[in-house]
């Protein structure tokens, strides 16, 4: 059986006057989604507790059953999917160019990453004028990835157990990067972080210029360390044989990291179409059983649009799910789950400069879920939105329960305490030792 995720990245919203007080989920006209919710089962997800505010990469890392203390980083996860070349020693931290103000106390952000000017290339000399930097024994490396995002490589003897400096929100302080509470490297730590605060006082040196892009872009800030941490394949962790389909760099790096083969997609105009387009390689494809099918118009418009636009953006997305409903309701080896990683409220912006109807870049609130196909037990919700489907059979899912469930209606899971071979598995594995008669 095919199990497809189709995953609408920051899906779930709070209510707002200009919806007559409904999500853009609740506005939208969804007749696919909701012809799910009608033949599946519905309710409600959090990838971790409710009211925590997760990232994406952290949401789906555990969504796919993986735990916390294993969580390697987004600044390795972008690392990896930009094919920044690094060590597994080596520590990555995600870093752009912003705006701040020299204030008694320190220097307060005046300057987001996205409102910073010029293009990749007018950057590219800012990032090429601070690409290399040695302290003592740690040495550092800043590569450009996108327009006004980077990545340093930090080597030596040093640890990812250490603060940001980037507040994010404009008008907050740049912080001084310190190393963790109760870290279990703090020795390492905390040459870290001081190597760290050195680099920054030289990058921001350097970008005292009277270049009129320096002006605006005088200082690097940094966020999100990481070091890679050895993870168990996706394959052994739930018997599956996964490829993941998305657009963004940081979900190639993730697939990386856990087994995924990956397919690289481009985002058009028409984000419907394009996941039409991704379904269908799902659906052609006859070498994988688990696809997660991704989509990060959602979010992007939440961080950059208004409630309005979320609601048309999702009524759009709805339309590139007629074809995989119809194959849901006809055949008997299709399994479909959607939902999303996290909410994000309309008009959250992540440089703090737009007009916001919330100071948040995600929220803590639960997303909806649905999980159509054989064996599925189908309840009486029949629209799929974060309000509808709280009545659902489904409940309140957490974490790597959706996995647990999605195996459970595949028919795949083990019945708990049967041991064959030598590990827990969630699934009855094919390659334990078979009993040889002596």
């Amino acid at each position: 059986m095919k199990l497809i995720l189709v995953l609408l990245d920051g899906v779930g919203d709070r209510s707002y006057d200009v919806l007559n007080h409904q999500t853009p989920l609740e506005a939208a006209n969804t007749p696919n989604m909701d012809r799910l919710a009608t033949i599946g089962s519905t309710g409600l997800f959090h990838a971790s507790s409710l009211g925590e505010c997760l990232p994406s990469e952290m949401a789906h890392f555990l969504l796919f059953g993986y735990d916390r203390e294993n969580f390697p980083g987004r600044g390795l996860l972008e690392a990896v999917g930009e094919k920044v070349p690094f060590g597994d020693s080596d520590v990555l931290a995600l870093a752009h160019f912003s705006g701040v103000l020299c204030e008694q106390g320190g220097f307060v952000l005046d300057r987001g990453r996205d409102d910073i000017p010029g293009s990749k290339e007018d950057l590219r000399e800012l990032f090429l004028a601070l690409e290399s930097y040695e302290d003592d024994d740690i040495r550092f490396r800043l590569y450009q990835t996108r327009r006004n995002d980077g990545i340093i490589v930090i080597s030596g003897k040093v640890s990812p157990y250490i603060s940001d400096s980037d507040p994010i929100a404009c008008g907050k302080k740049i912080g001084r990067v310190l190393a963790l509470h109760n870290n279990p490297e703090p020795v390492m730590a905390k040459q870290t972080a001081d190597a760290l605060n050195r680099y920054l006082t030289y990058c921001y040196h350097n970008l005292s210029c009277n270049n009129e892009l320096c002006k605006k872009a005088n200082f690097l800030v940094t966020q999100r360390c990481g070091r890679r941490v050895v993870q168990k394949p996706f394959a052994s962790v739930w018997g599956l044989k996964p490829m993941m389909i998305a657009s963004v760099s940081v979900y190639e790096g993730l697939a990386h990291e856990l087994g995924f083969d990956f397919v690289k997609a481009e985002d058009g105009e028409k984000p419907g179409q394009d996941l039409e387009e991704r379904i269908r390689l799902a659906l052609d494809d006859s070498d994988h059983d688990f696809f997660h099918v991704h989509t990060k118009v959602p979010d992007e418009i939440s961080h950059k649009g208004t409630p309005m636009l979320k609601k048309q953006a999702l009524e759009d997305i709805d339309r590139g799910l007629g074809e995989l409903v119809g194959i849901v309701e006809q055949t008997e080896n299709v399994m479909v789950i959607v939902t999303g990683d996290h909410s994000t409220p309309s008009g959250s912006s992540h440089s703090g400069s737009s007009p916001s109807c919330s100071k948040m870049i995600h929220s803590g609130e639960t997303v909806p879920v649905v999980i159509a196909g054989p064996n599925v037990r189908r309840d009486r919700v029949d629209r799929f939105d974060e309000i509808s489907v709280a009545t659902g059979c489904l409940g309140l899912l957490r974490g790597r329960e959706l996995m647990q469930m999605a195996l459970n209606f595949a028919d795949q899971s083990v019945l708990a305490t049967l041991q064959l071979g030598d590990t827990v598995n969630f699934f009855v594995p094919d390659d334990y030792p078979p009993f040889i008669l002596k």
